[in-house]
């Protein structure tokens, strides 16, 4: 079995010069699967993979975000607040349709994974409404493979997304719109439910929904952030590549800017498969931590947190000095293999 460490890759002369490594990789592509690993650079856990057939990752390449359809760095804050309209009781009514689609994701430089998607990106579309509105999501199956939508939240029964319940299964080629009211206000989560579970969530399909109390939260920078990884060899057995927002080291490459003194706001969820847990951590800084966003008042001070799978939460920093800080999990294994990144602290931001 080849070892997720044989996997080991770093894009970009940022990371090249924290975390050197040999000129060139060979990693799997998709159309193999694992063979006996071999050394590389004399280092066993660097694992040649893939034969002649194996593509490389060598220093300062990057993954093609127009040809795979989304951009990781504009991902970070799209929130989409669907089309809205308001009931005679002047209840806001909001709709949005999703699709099912399978489309190839160039993960790493000329490494292609076959994902499942909602809307064609990974993460699906960040969906943004306030407790009490009315949400009716349109979900069309245009994949070649049964899926739903489970919302994480309060809702009817037959609106829960899962087999044997309600609508149930969404076969290709069918849909479904599921409608419930919008609580309890917080960051949440949404995703297929159709078994294999496991390679149903590890294929992509998954992406945040978020409820904001009435009122709204104080004005911020706001962003989010879901981790999750790719197991390219799809042995179940583990993960090759981590990543936030959908490309592994991206904001090492193109750091998240932020400005000095102004309040950021990380909504962050955690929908890693094949890891028991995930993890974050701030250089430089502490932030305020509000699991599940359902109070307003933070439950610890800190720099590091940690998620189970579908655990999500808000972090809520103010830089007080500018500079580069590093983010990523507080597991040097995953932040090898791509969750890792850097906020650019400026006093003047221009967006």
């Amino acid at each position: 079995m080849t070892s997720r460490r044989g996997f080991l890759t770093a894009a970009g002369g940022a990371v090249a010069s924290a975390f050197p490594l040999p000129a060139a990789i060979p990693l799997l592509p998709v159309e193999a699967r694992p063979g006996p690993p071999a050394a590389v650079g004399g280092h066993a856990g660097h694992a040649a993979m893939g034969g002649e057939n194996g593509a490389t990752f060598r220093s300062g390449a990057a993954v093609d975000h127009v040809g795979n359809g989304f951009d990781p760095r504009t991902l970070l804050r799209d929130f989409d607040y669907g089309t809205t309209s308001v009931q005679a009781d002047g209840r806001t009514v909001r709709e949005w349709e999703v699709t099912a689609q399978d489309r190839d994701i160039e993960v790493a430089p000329g490494v292609r994974y076959p994902a499942w998607t909602f809307n064609g990106r990974i993460p699906g579309p960040t969906l943004r409404c306030t407790q009490g509105d009315l949400l009716r999501v349109r979900f069309v199956n245009r994949s070649e493979h049964p899926h739903t939508m489970h919302f994480h939240g309060i809702h009817a029964s037959d609106m829960d997304g899962v087999p044997l319940l309600g609508r149930g299964i969404i076969s290709p080629g069918e849909e479904f719109t599921y409608t419930f009211d919008a609580e309890p206000f917080g960051i949440h989560l949404y995703h297929c439910h159709v078994g294999p579970l496991a390679e149903h969530i590890a294929r992509g399909m998954y992406g945040t929904f978020i409820v904001d109390p009435p009122g709204g939260r104080p004005p911020a920078d706001e962003m989010v952030m879901v981790q999750h990884g790719y197991n390219t060899t799809f042995d179940g057995q583990g993960n090759q590549l981590y990543a936030v927002n959908g490309i592994p080291f991206v904001y090492m490459n193109d750091p998240v800017r932020v400005r000095r003194g102004e309040l950021v706001r990380i909504y962050l969820v955690n929908i890693l498969e094949y890891d028991p847990i995930n993890s974050f951590h701030l250089h430089g800084n502490f932030f305020d931590y509000y699991p599940t966003g359902t109070r307003l008042e933070p439950s610890e001070f800190t720099d590091t947190v940690m998620q189970a799978q579908g655990q999500r939460g808000i972090c809520e920093v103010t830089f007080r000095a500018p500079g580069r800080f590093m983010f990523h999990a507080h597991k040097t294994e995953f932040a090898d293999l791509g969750w890792m990144g850097f906020f650019d602290v400026v006093d003047a931001l221009a967006r």
